[in-house]
């Protein structure tokens, strides 16, 4: 068995695929981080996350210009992240991406709004752009699908 540390759960979707055991370790040695233990033969459970397709969304993509300032959520533009805006998915929404250009495919987090710019449905994050090999064209069309639970119908999404 390894112990992992991590300073962010926003990643708790990609816990859902493995035999993963998280443990609440705030008070004690490790200050504050959540313990992960990954046994060594962890096999992915891809049946328990699902997505509902949210359709064809025109998308673009933001950096430099907000780089460091606050988003929408209250929390630090980093424009390497893999993050987007929406004008009205909640924040912590967690998205499937797919560049219908090059068939490249990403998972992002809402955490800001917009874009602001007619016929426009979706702004990424310059991390985001770079991943879905969309930086020279600045707009492509995208399929976005929600991550959600099999079985539930509840979609998945973090705590900001």
């Amino acid at each position: 068995m390894r112990t992992l540390k991590i300073v962010s759960v926003s990643f708790i979707a990609a816990c859902l695929l493995c035999s993963i055991n998280l443990s609440d370790t705030s008070a004690g040695e490790n200050n504050g981080f959540t313990k992960i233990t990954v046994s060594k033969d962890a096999t992915p459970n891809f049946s328990t996350v699902g997505y509902n397709d949210i359709g064809i969304m025109t998308a673009s993509w933001y950096g430099p210009r907000f780089h460091g300032k606050l988003t929408a959520n209250g929390e630090v533009y980093n424009q390497m992240a893999l993050t987007a805006a929406h004008k009205y998915l909640p924040f912590g929404t967690i998205l499937k991406v797919t560049n219908l250009r090059n068939g490249k495919v990403v998972i992002v987090r809402i955490n800001d709004r917009g874009p602001y710019i007619e016929d426009r449905d979706l702004d990424l994050s310059k991390g985001t752009a770079l991943a879905l090999g969309m930086m020279n064209r600045g707009v492509v069309k995208v399929k976005v699908q929600e991550l959600a639970l099999n079985g539930t119908g509840g979609s998945i999404t973090t705590l900001n």
